[in-house]
């Protein structure tokens, strides 16, 4: 039973009964009631009193009135000025968890043919160094997303850009030939985009060596400071082979080429090593190699059809300053791309490879601006979604220190933060005796999923737009809003469960109308009812920490039940299998909605 649904379609016809009118179902406003009410859900009544011209007090008694005789859901209410506080029936709560328990997805909408295509994109790494903290928090908010709009009913296609061409790129390269031997991942066992991030480090020392060498030499000649530094940036020797590189890459030399081939592989092999330990993937991978050329056609077509215009020295820019902006360089004067000319070429092949609906990009708030004239230049360039295409602007994330800094220096690398979490997991769960009689393949299989479920919830339940501190210590407690005290909560449950089984205890399909439940009860289930509000809402708002927040709501709700209730030892048999029944559902929607967050939650702990 959907009680909320019931009662409003009740609420409409009593007030067509009492005032003659009908009423849309929008004015007919529920919420929950306070606690400091007798009641479940309150009807505000003030949208009402145009029609009834009453007092606040006076409509709420008349509605209260009607729907207590004419609505199975409503026991009895009161009135508190213009709010209508109603009790509902126990038999209605019943319904409803029967209705929770019936379904294996309660909650979340599934996919049909004709439902919108969405398109995710998240993780846009560049080839010439691992995966940082960034990207960890990148990867986790593009997989939840695309799994929240899933449960909206979007069909979802999950998709990565890989910024795999450029000076960058480059440099790696030829730090890889000039020092490297002949090294590969094998024979210095290590994961290739560590080794190739090693090269893009040592390219950078050597670099700034030379340009200091330099700009020393232009100020002993006479140059202001300036002047040469700025000179010496771009007359080191190593910069001019790189980019002397770069146009042979593109100009397809095909020694340069192969070399760029290989050393990608080795990066490619080691990102996914850690996608596959994030628990992240995609359904479709592209490459700026191949979207920056598309992007170059599809300019050329706008300036063909006047929407861009070309400049004296032969740049290519888009006129914004109608939309309250500025001018935007395409093409530059050598007629070479730049990120905004890739991502119309990228929006170009997703276009002929998917009729995508709506375009979200996982993307740091340091794009904002490039996003939203990304937006006009695709809607100008016939992009259905264009105009409306959604940048998931999030903030940065940084650590209170330097314990897991990376060989760089400079930024957390995320295979060492991914196995300092395991490893604090494994340390906490000893310490704590969570792990007794347990073998060694389930105390690391547990201790992976704890780890990687207090990493991810802890960055998933701050609001994405924001900046935030990740405490790796303040992640692993089993107390408070974490990841591993929600998955505690439902091994917890599990292990009820698997005792009730063991003893012999049969649960039904569905519970007799007359099931027993206290108010505790009550809330446990109202709150489940709840699951579906917050699924909707984290797709509407593009919200993953709604979504984290309502896990740890339920979880505590349900905590503070089984310290007041007994479940096995209950009074009756009715109230043993009802009891049942309950914490076996609030482990299916603590299953399902971290499953949302990418968490997994294991089955004992």
């Amino acid at each position: 039973m959907n009680i909320e649904k019931v009662i409003t379609q009740a609420t409409i016809k009593a007030v067509k009964e009492l005032y003659g009118q009908d009423v849309p179902e929008k004015m007919v406003q529920l919420q929950k009631t306070k606690e400091t009410f007798e009641g479940n859900l309150t009807l505000v009544v003030f949208p009402f009193l145009k029609i009834s011209h009453k007092k606040p007090e006076d409509t709420a008694q008349q509605i209260g009135e009607v729907l207590q005789r004419d609505c199975e859901a409503v026991a009895r209410f009161n009135v508190v000025k213009g709010f209508l506080n109603l009790v509902v029936a126990p038999q209605a709560w019943v319904s409803l968890l029967n209705d929770i328990n019936a379904d294996a997805k309660f909650g979340e909408k599934q996919a049909t043919a004709d439902s919108p295509l969405v398109m995710v994109e998240y993780s846009s790494p560049n080839t010439n160094k691992p995966l940082h903290l960034g990207h960890v928090r990148n990867n986790l908010l593009g997989w939840s997303l695309s799994k929240i709009m899933e449960a909206n009913g979007n069909k979802v296609i999950k998709t990565n850009i890989v910024n795999d061409r450029g000076i960058h790129i480059m440099k790696s390269m030829l730090a890889w030939i000039k020092w490297g031997n002949g090294v590969t991942p094998e024979t210095a066992h290590k994961k290739g985009d560590h080794l190739i991030g090693d090269f893009y480090v040592l390219f950078d020392k050597h670099y700034k060596e030379q340009c200091n060498e330099l700009k020393a030499k232009f100020i002993a000649e006479g140059m202001d400071e300036e002047k040469a530094e700025e000179k010496a940036k771009n007359e080191a020797p190593l910069i001019v082979e790189a980019h002397e590189m770069l146009v042979k890459w593109e100009a397809g030399d095909p020694e340069i080429r192969a070399l760029w081939q290989k050393m990608n592989s080795w990066v490619y092999a080691g990102f996914d090593e850690t996608y596959k330990a994030l628990g992240v993937s995609f359904d479709k991978i592209y490459y700026e190699s191949n979207t920056y050329l598309e992007g170059k056609r599809k300019v050329e077509e706008g300036l063909k059809k006047g929407l861009f215009f070309r400049k004296p020295d032969n740049s290519v820019w888009a006129d914004l300053t109608d939309e309250g902006l500025d001018q935007k360089l395409l093409l530059r004067a050598d007629g070479t791309s730049v990120y905004m000319t890739q991502d119309i070429g990228t929006a170009e092949m997703r276009f002929n490879d998917y009729p995508i609906d709506k375009m979200i990009y996982v993307v740091g708030n340091e794009q904002n601006y490039h996003f939203q004239v990304l937006s006009i230049l695709l809607d100008r360039l016939g992009f259905k979604w264009g105009k409306d295409l959604v940048h998931f602007s999030y903030g940065m994330v940084e650590l209170p220190n330097g314990k897991m800094k990376s060989r760089e220096g400079t930024v957390v690398d995320a295979d060492d933060l991914i196995a300092e979490m395991i490893g604090d997991a494994r340390k906490t769960s000893d310490e704590l005796g969570k792990f007794k009689d347990m073998s060694e393949e389930e105390k690391s299989e547990i201790a992976r999923i704890v780890g990687l479920g207090a990493l991810k919830y802890f960055i998933l339940k701050v609001d994405a737009r924001k900046n935030m501190l990740f405490n790796p210590a303040e992640s692993i407690d089993f107390n408070g809003n974490t990841g591993p005290f929600i998955q505690y909560t439902y091994a917890r449950i599990r292990s009820v469960m698997r005792k009730a089984q063991a003893d012999g205890i049969q649960l039904p399909a569905a519970l007799p109308a007359d099931a027993p439940l206290n108010d505790k009860e009550i809330q446990l289930i109202q709150k489940m009812d709840a699951f579906k509000v917050a699924v909707k809402d984290a797709g509407e708002n593009y919200n993953p920490a709604g979504i984290a927040n309502y896990c740890y709501e339920l979880t505590k709700d349900f905590n503070q039940f089984y310290h007041d209730y007994s479940i096995l030892s209950a009074d009756t048999d009715a109230e043993k299998v009802t009891r049942l029944v309950l914490a076996d559902n609030v482990a299916k929607v603590i299953k399902n909605g971290m499953e949302l967050l990418g968490i997994e939650v294991p089955e004992r702990m």
